[in-house]
């Protein structure tokens, strides 16, 4: 599919110098807007960008809608060679006026490492939301991190339990259940469901970098992490984290909005970082926040 763009100019009128002194000079008229792709023909290229994605053998790819710019952006980690995502945007066979082509440093990848917080098979995550079913309690954490655990631990040592995990949902979405099965356990709660905007600030916690805060970048992001799967329906931040902060939350003010997925995992100098939607976990297991 072709598209056009309109290009911005300005067109002025000289005033002759014969002219009457009572004469005005022409205003300056603006050409029309750049004029956005509609809905169904953004709906249409987001679809083919995905299909070209999942066709190739790319990853550290991210790609997500932009309705202020009405275009698709697509964001290319520092693994994705140049020729392999020109070959990319070529094979999706949409017009590059429809799409916005981005690179960013690091490598999009789970957060994943060992360590401390809560731990399972020698892995460290983090802790996200607690929440709860009739009079069981739950902890939500990042499903890539109990993709090999059943059983989780509040030290490194791995001797004082939490419980086990009870559900886990990776790669398509990005979490998971764990059961409070140690009664002696306190599992405070204080927030409230919420969904993410555009341009909020907002603030993540985990146990590699602490408590960091950002602005939300993109909404429904789809990113195929380096050999881990795609995920979709992200939110993305310029907040950084890091190995071992996947499982955390990520809210504003007392509002719970995400829980931590991946990305370029660099706090020295910044990164991007995807955030699973709190609340399709919260649906998809039945649990609520409290």
């Amino acid at each position: 599919m072709r598209f056009t763009r309109s290009r911005n100019r300005l067109l002025a009128a000289a005033v002759g110098l014969g002219l009457a002194a009572t004469a005005a000079a022409s205003p300056a008229v603006a050409a029309p807007p750049e004029e956005k792709l509609s809905a169904k023909t953004l709906a249409a290229v987001h679809s083919a960008v995905d299909s070209a994605v999942n066709r190739s053998a790319l990853s550290g790819i991210a790609w997500y809608t932009d309705e202020d710019t009405g275009k698709v952006v697509i964001t290319a980690d520092s693994t994705v060679p140049a020729a392999a995502l020109s070959r990319l945007t070529r094979t999706a066979g949409v017009d590059t006026d429809a799409i916005t082509v981005k690179r960013t440093k690091g490598e999009f990848k789970p957060l994943v490492s060992a360590g401390d917080a809560i731990y399972g098979g020698g892995f460290r995550c983090s802790l996200g939301f607690n929440v709860r079913s009739g009079g069981s309690y739950y902890l939500l954490t990042a499903g890539h991190c109990a993709e090999e655990v059943g059983t989780w631990y509040t030290n490194s040592r791995e001797t004082t339990r939490i419980g086990p995990t009870a559900k886990s949902s990776f790669p398509g979405n990005d979490y998971a259940l764990v059961r409070y099965d140690n009664t002696t356990l306190s599992h405070p709660g204080g927030y409230t469901i919420g969904d993410a905007r555009v341009g909020q600030r907002v603030t993540r916690e985990g146990s590699s970098t602490g408590v960091r805060s950002g602005r939300v970048e993109a909404l429904n992001v789809s990113v195929r992490y380096r050999g881990s799967g795609t995920v979709r329906g992200m939110i993305q931040a310029d907040v950084c984290a890091e190995s071992g902060d996947s499982g955390g939350p990520l809210y504003a003010g007392s509002t719970a909005l995400g829980i931590t997925s991946g990305g370029t995992g660099d706090c020295s100098s910044g990164g991007t970082t995807f955030f699973q939607p709190v609340r399709e976990a919260v649906k998809a297991y039945d649990v609520s926040l409290y």
